[in-house]
Formats: C-alpha cells, sequence, structure tokens
C-alpha cells in the first residue's frame, strides 16, 4: 500500500484516488438509482438533486478545511486552501450559467427529447474530467515553468471581462459548427435517434453489410464537451489566479460542474431572470484579471476579502437580474411550462 503516499501533483497519491472515488460513486449513483430509467426532470426535481450536489461540494469543502486545519493539506503555492476552492467554485458555478443556453441550442438543434438529456449530460461529466484534468496540468506546468505565465492569464481575464460588457451576445450557427461538421463528414451518423444509445448496428444502404453508425444523441454529447472546453478557456484561468494549487483547481472545478449537470434543467427555464448577471460575471472576470497582476507584483491578495467581493459582485448581479426581470414570467413564450 506504500503506493499510495507516492506523491503525484504534488499531492499524495491517496487524496486524488479518494476525490476520484467521490466522483464516480456519484455517477454511478446518478445514472443507476436515480435515473435508472429515463424521464424528463422537471425543475422541482432538478433543484433538488442540484441542492443535493452542493451539500456534498460543501461537505468536500469542509474536509479540506479540516485536512488543512491540522497540517494534512498544504497548498503548493501557500494560500489557503479553504478560502481558494469555494472561490473557485463559486466562479466556475456561476461561469456555467453561460453555457446552460448553448446546451439548450444543442439539444434543440439535434432534437434530443428532454428524458434523453440528463443521461447526455451525466455521462459528459466523464469527458469533463479528462478534458479539464489536461487542461489544468497543463496550465500547471507553464505556471511552474515560467511564473510570467500568470500575467498572460490575468491580462486575457480582464480582456474577455471588458468583451463581456460591451460586445452584445450572439447565438451560435451549430450547422458551421467545426465539430459537427467533421463528425458530419467522417462517422455514419444515424438521422434519428435509438433511444438512449449512442452507437447502432444498421445495415449499409450501398452493400446491406452491418455496419456501426453514431446517433444524433452521441454528436449531441460531442458537442456538449467541445462547448465546455470553450468555456473552460474562461474558468479555468480564473481559478488559477486565486491559487497554482492542482488539486485545489481541479476539484473546484469538478465539483461546480458535477451539481451544473442538475441545475441545468432549472436553469433551463428561468435562464431568461438571469439576464443581467453576465455583467457581474465580466467584473468577476475582470476583478480576477486586476488581482492577478497585483499578487504578481505585490504579494498575495487577502483571500477571504476576495472571496467576499466576488460574493459580493454575483448576489449583486443575481438580485438586479431578478429585480429587472420582474414580471417577467416567460421570457421565451413557452419556456417555463416545457420544463415542468
Amino acid at each position: 500500500m506504500e503506493f499510495l503516499f507516492l506523491t503525484f501533483l504534488a499531492k499524495p497519491l491517496w487524496l486524488w484516488l479518494l476525490f476520484l472515488t467521490i466522483v464516480v460513486t456519484l455517477m454511478v449513483f446518478d445514472l443507476g438509482v436515480l435515473h435508472k430509467d429515463d424521464h424528463e426532470l422537471g425543475v422541482t426535481e432538478s433543484l433538488e438533486l442540484s441542492a443535493f450536489y452542493i451539500g456534498i461540494a460543501v461537505a468536500f469543502g469542509g474536509y479540506i478545511w479540516w485536512a488543512w486545519s491540522n497540517g494534512t493539506l498544504v497548498t503548493s503555492d501557500g494560500t489557503n486552501p479553504v478560502a481558494s476552492y469555494f472561490q473557485g467554485y463559486i466562479i466556475e458555478k456561476v461561469l456555467s450559467i453561460d453555457n446552460v443556453f448553448v446546451i439548450s441550442l444543442i439539444f434543440g438543434y439535434f432534437a434530443i427529447p428532454r428524458k434523453y438529456q440528463y443521461r447526455a449530460l451525466v455521462w459528459g461529466i466523464i469527458g469533463v474530467i479528462i478534458l479539464r484534468g489536461l487542461m489544468i496540468a497543463v496550465g500547471a506546468e507553464l505556471i511552474a515553468a515560467y511564473d510570467w505565465v500568470t500575467l498572460v492569464f490575468a491580462a486575457f481575464l480582464a480582456f474577455t471581462g471588458v468583451k463581456m460588457l460591451v460586445v452584445p451576445d450572439s447565438d451560435p450557427d451549430l450547422s458551421q459548427n467545426p465539430v459537427v461538421r467533421f463528425i458530419s463528414t467522417h462517422m455514419n451518423v444515424t438521422k434519428g435517434l435509438h433511444g438512449q444509445k449512442f452507437f447502432v448496428r444498421q445495415p449499409n444502404p450501398a452493400t446491406g453489410k452491418l455496419m456501426l453508425y453514431a446517433t444524433p444523441l452521441f454528436v449531441a454529447l460531442v458537442v456538449i464537451n467541445f462547448a465546455d472546453l470553450v468555456f473552460a478557456v474562461d474558468s479555468v484561468p480564473a481559478i488559477f489566479l486565486i491559487t497554482t494549487d492542482t488539486f485545489i483547481v481541479y476539484t473546484a472545478n469538478i465539483m461546480a460542474i458535477l451539481g451544473l449537470r442538475a441545475l441545468y434543467f432549472a436553469l433551463a427555464a428561468l435562464v431568461h431572470r438571469f439576464h443581467y448577471l453576465k455583467y457581474a460575471l465580466a467584473v468577476v472576470l475582470i476583478f480576477i484579471g486586476l488581482k492577478g497582476f497585483y499578487s504578481y507584483f505585490f504579494g498575495k491578495f487577502n483571500p477571504y476579502l476576495s472571496l467576499a467581493i466576488t460574493i459580493g459582485i454575483i448576489v449583486a448581479g443575481i438580485v438586479y437580474s431578478l429585480w429587472k426581470t420582474r414580471g417577467d414570467d416567460d421570457g421565451h413564450g413557452t419556456a417555463v411550462k416545457a420544463a415542468e
């Protein structure tokens, strides 16, 4: 059992295995017990399941506090792991609200029924775990080798925040999406769905020989994962400017994404009520970017003050958005009714 105490990315291997065990257990429980039979997830069930995942994330944050307080968990950069974990979790959680609209467009484009959407989202977590892990590992290596990379991250986040403030939103054209075009060109894809299956065997129209075909559900899954990768370009640099400890960066990211899948159906119905939240997110990105410059030249910014400012900006954005859209019961005609 000595191998469990080997160091991997500045943390003992058992700590990584503990976290991955929690993630795998949650996924198996979710798909194998809670959603063994595909069904439409309503707003109430979505909120209840999301509360469960938030509870798991908070409990894991409690474990980080306990391990840090008794000296068994020390961050590689000397930052406060508790404040860093929760700030990273909150930022990733709120930034993820932006990709709810994109996910809705993807499901709509491929005509995926609501009863299959949740299963696709949960299976997508596997891709997220791998892709986010690769991005975080690369980012950690870059920062370890060249500390000035944090200035690049800081400038990128500040620029992204300013761009969000001044550039109007536009709907992506999925017919021109390079992933969709690549799969359509290089894979056999069925015209219709085949239940919850990602692949089916069908006879080739020309030869009659059975061949493996991907279904639109699989294509939607791939596109959603690549969309998540695009959104990670914002969130991963943001948390690296909070802490460069790979374990905290990764766990905060994955915990936030696990809960997003559950929260998706409630957010999809209410996303019009959070229209002005994007401006709060933009301010948060600018703040994190400027904090990155401050930390590089003048030393670490107070972690609890940073967490308080982040929460304050986001709460203000939520309150203002809900106030501005008060009385707007249905921002898209039938969105709320369809979600129930």
